[in-house]
């Protein structure tokens, strides 16, 4: 993306009209592409409001990729959990860090294969070193990474689960 940018800023002191309709094509490819995907695709700005419900739910939000080998190990239990765990108001949002040429070719594929039913967003916001620590401050940008919440309480941990962990961990926020 640098190289892209840097290379229109060099043609804007060439030519201003040249910069502006590549701009303006690079954006309507982006907003194209995003059209294309199945899932909702958010910058941290729209996401943010996923961290913070306050509706009577307990959440458990995953931050995986489909390059991630521990992220898609433990990714049965999350969807165990979700089947199991919807009749205590319990929701499970996984959310996919893939980079926005990966979404359609081993994104939608990975989540159909695997028959995912917990809800899957994605979040395409490069300015990691700013979102991350609002995430938790706590987090040094690992994944998997999982956060549990609910209206009273709030445990973030960067590491893989097995399903007992896992259980174990949502029965602190449940019980």
């Amino acid at each position: 993306m640098f190289v892209v940018l840097w290379g229109c800023a060099e043609k804007k002191d060439q030519n201003n009209e040249d910069v502006e309709s590549t701009e303006n094509e690079m954006v309507e490819l982006e907003a194209e592409k995003n059209k294309e995907v199945k899932f909702p695709v958010y910058d941290f700005a729209a996401f943010e409001p996923l961290l913070n419900k306050d509706d009577g739910k307990t959440y458990v939000v995953n931050f995986w990729a489909t390059w991630c080998q521990p992220c898609i190990e433990e990714m049965p239990h999350f969807e165990k959990v979700n089947l199991e765990r919807s009749d205590n108001n319990v929701e499970v949002i996984l959310v996919n860090l893939d980079m926005p040429n990966m979404w359609k070719t081993r994104l939608e594929p990975f989540v159909e294969k695997k028959k995912i039913k917990s809800r899957v967003v994605i979040l395409d916001d490069p300015k990691q070193n700013d979102w991350i620590p609002k995430v938790s401050q706590d987090w040094g940008g690992g994944i998997p990474a999982t956060l549990i919440y609910n209206k009273d309480k709030r445990a973030f941990y960067e590491r893989g689960f097995t399903y007992e962990e896992l259980n174990e961990e949502l029965n602190k926020f449940i019980n």
